[in-house]
């Protein structure tokens, strides 16, 4: 479960001081699905930098299986998030001259597994996108499409408690938007793994158990599918 309690966060000071979220409460359930949406600007995705400690808000809680991760030391919060969690973004941040394999051997790399254990997991991560056929090719050939898949196999290889999404599909077209989205919410099912996608796209937000909806840095509404708990 995930708790976020209060939570607040300023950018800039005094006369120049933005409030990008305020006092904001929510709690997530182990395994749902969950939409952040909001307008540009809103909010979305500073909330997801907070919920993972990749910023530190000013005020607030955010307790994860019972751990208030903002009270982590800087290190203790990486290495958290290196066993807990994984990212997709917008920008597919693919490392380009590297092979589709070393990029997704990144994340194994970094918790320090040897180096025969990788090579399994990489080859089912690569086969769970259907990129496997392109394991050495080199990121930068890949189409937007597939550089998007490699960015899903990078982010499932060391699997993850918590998948967060920041607007995952916005820079590709209708269906291989759609390819990406199935692979999402197939993964969120078959493995329990709790998914939050930041989005301002309503129709992706309609297929989340929870949808969060935010407006200057508050949480406006909170929808949760019938026969989801909360």
């Amino acid at each position: 479960m995930i708790e976020v309690k209060s939570i607040t966060k300023t950018y800039g000071k005094k006369q120049n001081a933005f409030t990008a979220l305020s006092d904001t409460t929510f709690t997530i359930p182990d395994g749902a699905s969950v939409a952040i949406l909001g307008k540009s600007g809103s909010g979305k995705s500073t909330l997801m930098h907070a919920m993972s400690g990749l910023d530190r808000p000013e005020t607030g809680e955010v307790i994860i299986n019972g751990q208030d991760i903002l009270k982590l030391k800087p290190k203790q919060i990486d290495e958290f998030r290196s066993r807990q969690m994984s990212f997709i973004f917008q920008s597919f941040f693919v490392q380009a001259n590297e092979s589709c394999y070393d990029n997704v051997s990144l994340p194994l790399e970094i918790a320090n597994m040897p180096i025969g254990k990788r090579h399994q997991k990489i080859n089912e991560a690569l086969s769970a996108v259907e990129l496997l056929d392109k394991k050495m090719s080199r990121a930068r050939d890949l189409s937007g499409g597939q550089k998007q898949r490699l960015a899903v196999a990078r982010a499932i290889v060391n699997d993850p408690k918590i998948l967060f999404a920041d607007e995952p599909t916005g820079n590709l077209d209708s269906v291989t938007g759609g390819v990406i989205e199935d692979l999402l919410f197939g993964y969120n099912k078959s493995r329990g793994v709790t998914l939050i996608i930041v989005t301002h796209d309503p129709e992706l937000a309609q297929k989340c158990d929870i949808q969060i909806h935010i407006k200057d840095g508050k949480v406006e509404t909170i929808k949760t599918r019938k026969g989801v708990k909360s």
